[in-house]
């Protein structure tokens, strides 16, 4: 049982690191060509008039 505890939690670990090292990648290839930040703003400011015109609010709990 402590092996199959290990391998979920280097499949975990491997998942949190890929994750971090696509997310860098993406910020740098924003950076790097200006249009994608273009698109990611676009896309981002659309999803939220979207949200806001079918009336679904995302907030914290406070």
């Amino acid at each position: 049982m402590t092996l199959l505890r290990f391998i979920g939690l280097f499949f975990v670990f491997v998942g949190v690191l890929a994750s971090c090292a696509f997310t860098v990648a993406l910020l740098v290839l924003m950076l790097r060509f200006w249009p994608a930040l273009l698109i990611v703003i676009l896309a981002i400011t659309l999803f939220g008039a979207l949200l806001k015109q079918v009336g679904i609010r995302i907030t914290a709990r406070t």
